[in-house]
């Protein structure tokens, strides 16, 4: 079958293996990157042929040149550079080159007409069976349309959250969390197999702290406050508190009498789960479901982190100075100062740890590393991505993303403090003020390395200022016109529908199918970019010329077969709308 298979039969038995046949060709396709190849294909044949008739000089090397939609489609839906950047190799002007190019263009097939504007541009109009393939495509793949094959299924492990076991999580956590589940989403559906993964600090000073802390909050509980003093360095939230008062409850008085060291494991043995089971229901509420939950204690149990030391001592990597051992930052990754990886006293520093950790990922078969992490930690890049190189590894396969902070606001001014608890904001706190859906749309809307102005007011309301609320509504108002159409009898005929498609000729019509057939493309880019923001732009884009089309053409009342063209034209894009809100993990209504 071709890639545009509109030789349709009307016998009902025919049209379901014409419809299993259409849907196996267009699974999976790009169908703008699919033009824009049949472009430059086509491109090239005229050229060749100019030179074969004489009308271009032979023997020339050519350089490489650009298949772009431009900015405005009235000029032409494609624009090709190819006159430009050839000039000099020909030695000709550029309008003489793609004129010459233009007149051996062929026009009866995916394109309806070249043609020469400026100084040499070359214009491509495509012909009306693509638009129709479009339609078809969305419609055919249903849910599974806007994926690609374009990662080839290379095995990708994303890492992102990642919070200190030994508190609740903050904003950073929240649009990390956001951030990472949905870059995520866009690398699945191009196509790559992907991991999700949360890496427990379970390990190190953090949790000798967390210990200390409970120890002394649950022996103030027991001989008075002014008795113990807390240590400076401690952990003052409230929840440790809670920890320590839970603990006693269960446990009575009786282990205030156990020796420092015992009551300290005791007391993680006992808070440790509970504060990664409560890191864990807060992010399942948040929506984002981890493959793994990585312990970095793990690592130290197994001897991990002891091999990563030892083997990037026998690639000349390490030294020992004042009884420590040294990485080589300043020879491998260019570093300021060199950094200890054991100290003194043979402790492992987390930056050993962390070491082994992206080396275990790797050694199970991750070929692409990409960690989420905030802007506080971008000095340590080079440092873990030259840490690769050293071990043996590749540190260009390990990618980090770093996130810029978030600052709320509501009313125009900063944001500080819960009104629910009066202490600096938390994920669960955001999430009582404001909706998951918002909260993951919001955290999405800039590139991660832009900070983010999150209005409270803006998330809540309901109109399209808000930009969550304009998109779902979008998805709401087609339910509603299927509705309708469907309580008078009209639902859609894929037969008569895909016979009529080459009726939706406006500008408002083909700006949505253009805007439909650039999701898959666009799913592979905000993959590549790490940048899930383009998925959330796009989604805006689409609610807006969904909204134009339908102000400016009717669906009721008009003609049965030019109603069912744009029925399926519809259809399309609330399909669309719905996967792109479904990767973001945020809801599509159909009543609004």
């Amino acid at each position: 079958m071709a890639l545009y298979p509109f030789e349709m039969t009307h016998d009902p038995a025919g049209m379901a293996a014409f419809l299993d046949e259409a849907r196996a060709v267009y699974a999976n396709r790009d169908m703008m990157d699919t033009i824009k190849q049949e472009a430059r294909g086509a491109l090239d044949s005229a050229l060749m042929a100019a030179i074969d008739t004489g009308a271009l000089p032979a023997g020339k090397d050519l350089p490489a040149y650009g298949v772009e939609t431009p900015a405005d489609t009235k000029n032409g839906d494609l624009a090709a550079n190819l006159s430009l950047v050839s000039a000099k190799a020909f030695g000709m002007p550029p309008r003489k080159i793609a004129e010459a190019v233009a007149a051996h263009f062929p026009t009866d097939g995916a394109f309806a007409k070249i043609e020469v504007a400026g100084p040499g541009f070359l214009n491509l109009f495509v012909s009306e069976t693509w638009f129709s393939g479009v339609v078809m495509a969305v419609v055919l793949c249903g849910d599974n349309y806007g994926r690609t094959n374009t990662g080839g299924g290379e095995r990708v492990n994303v890492e992102f959250v990642s919070a200190n076991p030994t508190g609740p999580m903050h904003l950073g956590n929240a649009r990390g969390g956001a951030l990472g589940d949905c870059l995520a989403a866009a690398l699945d559906w191009a196509g790559y197999s992907v991991s999700r993964e949360f890496y427990i600090n379970d390990a190190g000073n953090q949790i000798a702290k967390f210990a200390k802390s409970l120890a002394v909050r649950y022996l103030q509980l027991i001989r008075g406050e002014e008795a113990i003093p807390f240590p400076e360095d401690g952990y003052q939230g409230e929840d440790i508190r809670e920890r320590a008062a839970a603990f006693r409850a269960e446990n009575g008085d009786g282990p205030a009498g156990l020796p420092e060291a015992e009551l300290e494991a005791m007391l993680v043995a006992y808070a440790l789960p509970r504060n990664i089971q409560g890191l864990k229901d807060d992010l399942e509420k948040y929506r984002i479901h981890y493959d793994t939950w990585f312990s970095e204690q793990s690592l130290h149990d197994s001897g991990a982190v002891d091999a990563a030391v030892k083997k990037l001592g026998e690639r000349g990597a390490t030294y020992e100075k004042d009884g420590a051992i040294w990485y080589r930052a300043t020879e491998f990754d260019g570093g300021e100062k060199d950094e200890v990886l054991v100290r003194a006293n043979g402790v492992p520093t987390y930056f050993a740890a962390d070491i082994a950790y992206h080396a275990d990922k790797f050694a199970r078969g991750f070929t692409t590393l990409i960690d989420i992490w905030g802007a506080d930690h971008h000095g340590h890049v080079a440092r873990m991505k030259g840490a690769m190189d050293a071990i043996g590894l590749d540190g260009s396969k390990l990618d980090i993303v770093l996130m810029q902070f978030v600052k709320l606001m509501r009313g125009g001014e900063p944001v500080r403090m819960s009104k629910r608890t009066g202490k600096a904001i938390t994920l669960t706190d955001l999430l009582d003020e404001v909706p998951i859906d918002s909260a993951r749309f919001f955290f999405n809307l800039r590139e991660p390395g832009s900070t983010i102005d999150f209005d409270l007011d803006l998330a809540v309301a309901e109109d399209s200022a808000n930009p969550v609320y304009y998109v779902q509504y979008a998805h709401a108002r087609i339910c509603s016109i299927l509705r309708t159409l469907a309580e008078e009898g009209e639902s859609l005929d894929e037969m008569t529908a895909f016979g009529n498609l080459h009726l939706l000729t406006t500008d408002e019509e083909r700006a949505l199918i253009r805007q439909l057939a650039a999701f898959p493309g666009m799913i592979a880019a905000a993959a590549q970019a790490r940048d899930p923001a383009r998925i959330t732009r796009w989604l805006v884009e689409l609610a807006t010329v969904f909204h134009k089309f339908y102000t400016a053409c009717r669906i009721k009342g008009e003609a049965r077969e030019l109603l069912q063209a744009r029925l399926a034209l519809a259809v399309a894009a609330r399909t669309a709308l719905a996967n792109g809100l479904g990767m973001l993990k945020v809801s599509a209504p159909e009543r609004m």
